[in-house]
């Protein structure tokens, strides 16, 4: 396909008919249909990223497809919401792909990053530097067939896990789940728990940045179909021990934002509360549970499989391709160095646990 004519809109400028169209596309693409990539991510993440743009490309007076963007200097360009967004790329008719290059110019765009790219996404997937697991878990034939493959597998975690959700039950007070849950005081609560993990963990604290705190509160608000806002609590006793944020489409449940209360660590709230969510999701007719991009041992122990996702940029020749090779592919390279040896990346761990107990040490100064 030709690069043909682009308009570059502001999110919120997309008429329903683009959105519309946009949705008609992302159903008929044979990737899992991921909230992330639905206009209405993109309009969220607008209106906290005032760089955020959608390039509307269209072919033979038709509309050909989408790309949501965002714009930084020198026209280095980026997945929109890049270092949240769980799923990212173009949304196209099929057909023949467009020009990549061609199409960078016509964004005004020198680069375009992505982490967690679409496998599917043939026009930016020769650019992937890096190929990741996202593990996933399948209840599409129902939740008792999900527990039959743990059960199978790995017959110690569930019988453990189903142990201390009684014993949850028994020494806090009755349990029980929503897995919808619209109190914004548990979402802020479940801010706090993150945080605090991410300072144990010696991690950046992703919600300092108020434009990602802002991202979650609106999203908190969106009901559209294919992308909805889902806060699913565990209770005992009458409190919140357990929490998750994410977003969730007719078929896939993106898991975003885990979080529990240290407090309760022993009952093992979380794979309790991830549990309730697959059972849940079952019974919605979700088939899908996306647990992102990453290693973790409690992803190991609930996934059935595994989808790939591609790091990497499309650039075309000039200043902003070159800022672009200086500043991300040092530090990815370095990522992918420590994540290839076992002993340095349990190093690195270790690294970064000191750092946090240190954190707590002066916060408690």
């Amino acid at each position: 396909m030709s690069s043909g004519r682009t308009r570059v809109l502001r999110p919120e400028e997309l008429g329903e008919e683009d959105r519309e169209h946009w949705r008609e596309l992302r159903a008929k693409s044979p990737s899992p249909r991921s909230p992330f990539m639905e206009p209405e991510f993109a309009v969220a993440v607008g209106r906290v990223r005032p760089a955020a743009r959608v390039a509307v490309l269209q072919e033979d007076g038709e509309t050909a497809g989408f790309l949501p963007f965002e714009r930084g200097p020198l026209g280095q360009g980026r997945a929109i919401g890049l270092g949240v967004s769980d799923r990212q790329g173009a949304v196209l008719r099929q057909g023949p792909a467009p020009d990549v290059r061609a199409l960078l110019r016509s964004c005004a765009l020198s680069s375009f990053a992505f982490d967690t790219l679409e496998a599917e996404q043939t026009l930016f997937t020769p650019y992937a530097a890096e190929p990741h697991a996202a593990p996933v878990i399948d209840v599409a034939g129902g939740y008792p067939a999900y527990e039959e493959v743990l059960r199978a597998r790995s017959p110690k975690f569930l019988k453990t896990t189903l142990a201390k959700e009684r014993r949850l039950g028994r020494q806090v007070g009755d349990v029980r789940f929503v897995f919808d849950e619209r109190d914004p005081a548990v979402l802020r609560t479940l801010m706090a728990w993150k945080s605090a993990q991410y300072r144990r963990t010696g991690r950046r604290d992703r919600f300092v940045r108020q434009w990602i705190t802002r991202l979650l509160h609106g999203l908190a608000a969106t009901r559209a179909p294919e992308c909805a806002g889902t806060l699913s609590v565990l209770y005992a006793g009458g409190r919140p021990v357990a929490a998750h944020f994410g977003l969730r489409s007719a078929t896939v449940l993106a898991c975003w934002f885990p979080a529990y209360d240290p407090a309760y660590a022993k009952y093992s709230p979380g794979l309790v509360l991830h549990l309730r969510m697959a059972e849940a999701a079952a019974a919605a007719g979700i088939g899908l549970l996306d647990l992102g991009r990453g290693a973790a041992e409690y992803k190991d122990s609930l996934k059935t499989g595994e989808l790939t996702v591609y790091e990497g940029a499309a650039t075309r020749p000039g200043t902003g391709a070159v800022l672009h090779r200086l500043g991300r592919e040092p530090v990815r390279r370095t990522h992918a160095f420590v994540r290839a040896r076992p002993r340095l990346a349990a190093a690195a761990a270790g690294v970064l646990r000191g750092v946090g107990r240190v954190r707590r040490v002066g916060d408690s100064l």
